[in-house]
């Protein structure tokens, strides 16, 4: 598993190897192990991972920035198993260097990455590809009382949602979504 640094401490891709041959390829897409090892590494707390979660989108739905607060506070690690989105988390820590700072990535079946987004981030994705299957693994259950959300178009944020191939007038946002409260 190859572990590829952001600007963001704590918040990396993992691209895992992939083994193919004419039959088709094979590749470990979670090892426990290897995971606790890369964070260790790098001096990060090991997570526990307690639910998994799996979403479709049709091309321009777009899911965020969602975030749950302490003591239901969600690390997530995110990937794409069929189709493409433009993933992105925002660094929420007050008493980090990166506050307010995001990180976007692409992740699709073809590339394989995943994301490892720990807790203190909000986090959202757009699907860029109809039938986008979006897979979770969370470090905590699912609040509603506890679930937040920012606006996902917030001018300070300033994500750069648009150049990935979806228009503006395509995008399919929940009310939710369209409702969240800006940085401010």
């Amino acid at each position: 598993m190859k572990i590829i640094e952001t600007k963001i401490e704590g918040l990396f891709i993992l691209e895992p190897q992939r083994f193919a041959d004419d039959r088709g390829w094979f590749m470990e897409s979670f090892n426990q192990q290897n995971f606790e090892h890369a964070l260790h590494e790098r001096g990060l707390n090991i997570p526990k991972f307690v639910q998994d979660n799996h979403s479709c989108s049709k091309k321009g739905v777009l899911r965020g920035l969602h975030y749950q607060l302490d003591p239901c506070a969600q690390g997530k690690l995110v990937r794409v198993v069929q189709g493409r989105a433009w993933d992105v988390a925002v660094d929420l820590r007050q008493d980090s260097a990166t506050y307010g700072q995001w990180v976007g990535v692409e992740l699709s079946a073809t590339n394989h990455r995943q994301f490892w987004i720990p807790e203190g981030f909000a986090h959202g994705f757009l699907a860029l590809e109809d039938d986008t299957h979006f897979l979770y693994k969370t470090t905590n259950y699912y609040s509603k009382a506890h679930e937040r959300s920012l606006l996902w178009c917030d001018e300070t944020l300033n994500i750069d949602w648009l150049s990935h191939g979806v228009d503006v007038d395509d995008l399919i946002i929940s009310d939710k979504d369209r409702m969240a409260p800006s940085w401010a």
